[in-house]
């Protein structure tokens, strides 16, 4: 199975949807579908209403693989079901879409400039599991806010560390060091950031595979002797907190680049919303940021 995925990762035209939002960043994502805090009593509810808002978001029919080539996954999200079958597995197997784990603990705090990974604690233990569930590869965010070469140097240092604890066992890591869009400097920091990744890169042994999520870079381009280098799977760009018409017209001016949006692909999608609306809103949505994955200008 996972030789036709990575193939697909690799050579697909299309996207990957990021459907991922965790705990603390679930109450927003629910906000923003239309779903205010006194509507669940407890974290249990709020995790049972946006399992059901990223079902409706998956069985829609906009929601296939003509358009989208893979989904990653909050890690409850993959122990739930959707209709009856794992989510992994109905993504696989019902959508023909590769699903991918979000792996870290969130961020810790700020310093040179940048904002680290919690430690990882269980994280043998959580492959473990993702390879029992089906899943493909795996994401892990870290945040630049400065161009501080020490920090920069830090985060790609823990990023590929513990990408090779990943690629061990057997999972494709999304290493995904976001640039800050609205730090002062995001151009400098885009240029350093290149040159930590394709040192790493160049360590790394043939049969080692990584993918790259990162911010729309300043300078259309900057990404591509990344987007060509023979260990990259596939680079594919977060929105950041740009609307999707900008970060859409962004992602065009790069080619090879393509998107891996979470806010800028549910933005328009609301709980009261009938199906017949939700399917519209979301179809409108694929379809453009395909095009911008896609036809570049």
């Amino acid at each position: 199975m996972h030789g036709n995925q990575l193939e697909k990762i690799k050579n697909g035209k299309g996207f990957i949807a990021a459907l991922d939002q965790s705990g603390g960043s679930t109450p927003k994502a629910l906000v923003g579908y239309g779903v205010s805090e006194d509507a669940y009593a407890n974290e249990d509810e709020m995790f049972d209403l946006v399992h059901e808002m990223r079902t409706r978001i998956i069985t829609a029919p906009a929601f296939d693989s003509t358009h989208i080539l893979g989904a990653i996954l909050f890690e409850q999200t993959m122990d739930r079901q959707i209709e009856g079958m794992y989510t992994a597995d109905y993504l696989a197997e019902k959508k023909g879409v590769v699903p991918f784990l979000k792996v870290d603990k969130g961020l810790a705090e700020a310093s040179n400039g940048v904002q680290l990974m919690k430690p990882i604690t269980d994280l043998d233990e959580t492959l473990k599991r993702a390879n029992q569930r089906n899943i493909f590869g795996t994401k892990m965010r870290s945040v630049i806010k400065e161009a501080n070469p020490e920090g920069i140097k830090a985060v790609v240092d823990q990023q590929f560390d513990i990408g090779k604890q990943i690629i061990g066992a057997g999972l494709v890591p999304i290493i995904e060091p976001e640039v800050d869009i609205y730090s002062e400097d995001k151009q400098k920091s885009e240029e350093m950031l290149k040159e930590e990744i394709l040192a790493h890169l160049d360590k790394l042994n043939e049969q080692d595979n990584v993918m790259l999520k990162l911010s729309i870079p300043t300078v259309a381009n900057t990404y591509k002797e990344l987007i060509e280098h023979p260990r990259v799977v596939r680079v594919v760009a977060l929105s950041g907190g740009y609307s999707r018409e900008e970060a859409n017209q962004k992602l065009k001016q790069n080619e090879g680049l393509i998107a891996s949006f979470s806010r800028a692909l549910s933005a328009d999608l609301n709980v009261s919303q009938t199906d017949e609306q939700f399917n519209a809103a979301l179809k409108e949505a694929v379809e453009s940021i395909y095009d911008a994955s896609v036809n570049k200008n």
